[in-house]
């Protein structure tokens, strides 16, 4: 098979006609030339150029291979171009996994800063439940996880961005009934639209520990997975709920959201995980300079 050195040659004196000009161009001299392309008429088994003392010209076959040669010494200076932008992290892709209050509060932050630091790249962003974000950082699918805390995992780094307040979902009808300051003892047996154990294990462990810490019991009417079908419930008038504040950015009609008073004041964790050995460049420009803007510390 031919090498893409003996191409480069060809397309050289088939654009220049002329030999001396093209080993001029190439910056090498006229016997290597020559020698190249004889090695390159070989591979592809017949005549390229006619040449005399005078003149060079292609031949009919020559013709027909020299725009597929061109094209092929183009497309390889492509991908060299590509690999190296990629490097540089001028180009790329990152798979983002997030959970639901993400996409309200600091996703697009990240997205936005992203984007202005390699306006080139792809991103692929998928609205994802925590356990699911593990198996896909594990499984390679996914290069970065905006997930809640998890237990510690070997292959991946994960850091601590921020800490948010619970708030307070109450139909508008039922606002003049609950304070505007309450605390988890005003949740006391009153309808509650509790989060999955399952598909929210975060929120649904979080809450379990602060009515035990209160010593209350919410009268339990749902177990709710997503955050917006909790608040359409809530809408419904069919009780409260607990929301992460970053959730408040969906604006629902109807709903009264008032702070909750907490020990602490900033229960919600927020962190991200990446695997150790990801070497995606993105995932670097990431790493380096975004992510000390948000990380609290480090796990």
């Amino acid at each position: 098979m031919f090498e893409l050195s003996q191409i480069r040659c060809f397309v050289a004196v088939a654009e220049e006609l002329h030999f001396s000009r093209a080993a001029e161009r190439l910056n090498m001299t006229q016997p290597p030339l020559s020698r190249q392309i004889r090695l390159l008429e070989h591979h592809v088994g017949t005549m390229l150029l006619e040449r005399t003392s005078r003149s060079v010209r292609l031949t009919a076959a020559g013709k027909s291979f020299f725009p597929e040669a061109a094209r092929i010494l183009r497309m390889a200076e492509e991908a060299a171009s590509t690999a190296r932008r990629i490097a540089k992290g001028e180009n790329g892709s990152l798979s983002i996994g997030f959970t639901a209050a993400f996409g309200y509060g600091l996703l697009p932050d990240m997205v936005r800063q992203l984007r202005t630091l390699a306006p080139g790249i792809s991103l692929t962003l998928k609205e994802l439940v925590t356990s699911v974000q593990l198996e896909g950082l594990d499984a390679g699918h996914l290069d970065l996880g905006l997930l809640r805390p998890h237990v510690a995992h070997g292959e991946l780094t994960t850091v601590s961005l921020a800490r948010e307040a619970l708030v307070l979902a109450i139909p508008a009808s039922e606002a003049d009934q609950w304070p505007e300051q309450p605390t988890m003892e005003c949740l006391h047996g009153k309808p509650f639209l509790m989060y999955s154990p399952y598909e929210a294990g975060y929120f649904y462990q979080l809450l379990q520990k602060m009515f035990e810490r209160a010593k209350i019991k919410p009268e339990i009417v749902e177990y709710i997975g997503q955050i917006h079908t909790m608040l359409a419930l809530v809408n419904s008038g069919i009780g409260v709920a607990l929301i992460p504040e970053a959730a408040t950015k969906l604006n629902f009609a109807g709903i009264v959201l008032r702070r909750m008073q907490t020990t602490p004041a900033l229960p919600v964790e927020m962190s991200c995980s990446f695997r150790n050995d990801n070497d995606n460049p993105i995932l670097e420009i990431f790493k380096q300079r975004i992510l000390p803007d948000y990380a609290d510390s480090l796990s």
